[in-house]
This record gives structure tokens, sequence and C-alpha cells, in this order.
């Protein structure tokens, strides 16, 4: 008798683990298409994240300081969707038909280039759903003093300023939308007030932001604009990577991450996200303990024993990205929902046992 509770326990978890992937993946399938806007995103994790909404089936407004960035990732970015229109199946076909993708300049530093973002936005998609701030920058690891007064000014005004202007028009849309919308937030070192010696600068200006996200949160607790962070980790990006030591790179063939493979798997929690307040991290406890557990697989990964990047080039990395992500699959829902829902699993498995038991027809525990 005790085998047979052992293993009803056990089909319990995995029969209620599967019901709620299900109802995970259907959430995902029925979710229509989005109306993204994303700055900073001509590259890097911004580019990787507008690839993956457009793979869903969404609209994208990309946005840069550099016009020939943005003409140049349109092109790229249309071609990607072309590609993934050439392999889809039907279903896939008529989820990617749906995807456009636009863009214009913008220095989200200047509050009438963010003002004319939302009028370009508003007057290409008809409304805002999910507006994602990315645009950062960081200017190399080194001491405060070798920085300069363009150096700082920089560094706060496209952080911290930037988010800040764009936080406050893409709510200004947003709350007069029928169903509201999502605005997020880009953590990065020093979110949580920790220290960050040689990016005092960037640090500082990212524990802004989560002083920043807490006082807007309760700002809107009665808003219809859900207001969110979303942690990529460490992401083999320019912004991680400039001025970046040898000792520093070792240390990023452990734990960094590619822009395409964090971008995976922040889209899916960005596009059905619900309520406010919500933390969307890609590198979470399990993955940070995969990562030690398995370090010395990943040593050389990225970057060998002299510095030198032994990855591929993004147009190489993405040449069969459209093929392979084009669609949801039943991994990444399982993934999704058991995340954060130890207790619906919990749940689940108990219902699900009881059943398998019942069924057996053998005698309850204690009767």
């Amino acid at each position: 008798m005790n085998e047979l509770i052992w293993y009803s326990w056990l089909g319990g978890v995995i029969i209620g683990t599967m019901i709620g992937t299900n109802s995970v993946l259907e959430e995902h399938c029925k979710a229509g298409p989005r109306n993204v806007v994303i700055t900073g995103s001509t590259r890097g994790l911004g580019k990787a994240l507008a690839r993956e909404f457009l793979l869903s089936g969404d609209r994208v407004v990309i946005a840069s300081r550099s016009p020939e960035s943005v003409l140049q990732t349109i092109k790229e970015l249309e071609e990607n969707i072309q590609e993934g229109l050439s392999v889809a199946k039907k279903k896939e076909r008529k989820t990617l038909s749906h995807a456009k993708v636009v863009g214009t300049a913008c220095d989200v530093c200047k509050p009438e280039d963010v003002k004319k973002l939302v009028n370009f936005a508003i007057n290409e998609l008809g409304s805002v759903d999910i507006w994602i701030n990315n645009a950062g920058t960081n200017k190399g690891f080194r001491p405060l003093v070798t920085f300069s007064d363009d150096d700082i000014t920089q560094i706060v005004s496209t952080n911290l300023v930037g988010s800040l202007l764009c936080t406050r028009e893409a709510m200004n849309v947003m709350q007069y939308q029928d169903k509201g919308g999502h605005i997020f937030n880009m953590d990065g070192a020093g979110s949580g007030g920790s220290s960050t010696p040689l990016t005092a600068v960037y640090g500082s200006t990212k524990c802004g932001l989560r002083q920043f996200q807490s006082s807007l949160l309760k700002e809107s607790r009665r808003s219809k604009v859900g207001v969110h962070t979303a942690s990529p980790g460490m992401v083999l990006t320019d912004l991680l990577l400039s001025g970046s030591s040898l000792r520093n790179k070792q240390m990023f063939n452990l734990i960094c991450e590619l822009p395409e493979t964090v971008a995976r798997t922040l889209v899916p929690r960005m596009r059905v996200v619900k309520g406010s307040g919500k933390a969307i991290s890609y590198l979470t406890p399990p993955r940070i303990l995969v990562a030690l557990v398995t370090a010395w697989v990943r040593w050389g990964r990225w970057f060998d024993d002299e510095g030198r990047a032994v990855y591929a080039a993004e147009a190489d990395r993405i040449r069969n990205w459209a093929e392979s992500r084009a669609r949801f699959s039943f991994t990444d829902a399982m993934e999704m929902y058991t995340e954060n829902t130890w207790v619906s699993v919990f749940s689940l498995s108990v219902v699900c046992a009881f059943i398998i038991l019942s069924s057996s027809g053998g005698p309850l525990p204690g009767t």
C-alpha cells in the first residue's frame, strides 16, 4: 500500500504539472498580437527581444538614437519574419502573418523625442500594450575618478532619466486605453542596493530605478497600467563587454548567456503578464545552481584563456533561429508554470493522487 501511495503521489505531481502547463500553453496561444515598444532595440538584448515578439506574431516599434541603425534593424527583422513564414506550418504561419516591425530614432534623454516616439507608436499601431525601457549604457569597468563629466551625464540620463521620461509618457497613453498596458523597467547590477565597484555610476542608476519602481507601484495602485521589472541577468552584449577584463570574461563563461537565449525566456512571460509589480527574471536560483554545478563544462564556452571571443556572430546564430523559435513549446510552458507556482503543483498533485488511489479500488489511508 505504501508503494501505491508513493507511485500515486508521483503520478499526481506529473499529471498536475501537465494540467497546469497545458493551461499556460493555452493562455499563450490565445494571447492575440501585442503592440510593443522597445527602446534601445537596434542591438543586443533589445534587438533579441524585438525578434522574439515578432516571432510570436506581435507588432513592434523599435527605437534608437541612430536613424541608420533603426533602418538597418528593421530590414534585418523583416528578413527574420520572412524566414519564419517560409518554414512555419499553417497555424504558425497565421500567427506570424500578424507580425509587423516599424521604428524611429529616439534619444530617451530628450523629453521631446520620447513624446515623438509615443505619438509614432500610436499612429502606427493604434495602441501600446507593452512598453520596455531597455535603453542603457555603462562606459566600461573602471574607477569613478576616470569617468568624464560627459560619461556620467550620459549614463545617468540614459539609464535613469530616460526610463522616467518613457514611463511617464507610456502611462499617459495606457491609462486611457480600455485594457491599460504594461511597462517594464530593466534591472541590472546594483538594483538591490549592493555595491558595484568599477561600475558605480551604472549601479547607482539601477538602484535608483528600483526605488522608482517601488514608488510607482504605490502611485498606480488603482491604475490600469501595470509596472514591472525584467531582470535579464548577465547577457553577452556590448554593454556588458565594454571595458571588461580577462578575469571578467572568465567569469562570463559561467553565468552569461546570449541575448537570444535570454529573450526566449523573458518574452513569453511579458506577453501574458497580469496585474502589477511582477518581477520577471532569467537568472533564477535554479539556473545559478546549474551554472555552478556545471562550471567545469562551461569554462571556455564564450571566451578562451586569453579572453578572445569564441562564440558565433549574431548573423550566424540567428540563421535558423526563426525556424526553431517560431513555436511556443510545451517545455517552455512547463518551465513557466513550475517557476513560481509550486503551491499549485502541490495542490494539483494531491488531487490527482487522490483520484488515482480512488480509482485503484484499494483502501485509502486511515480507512
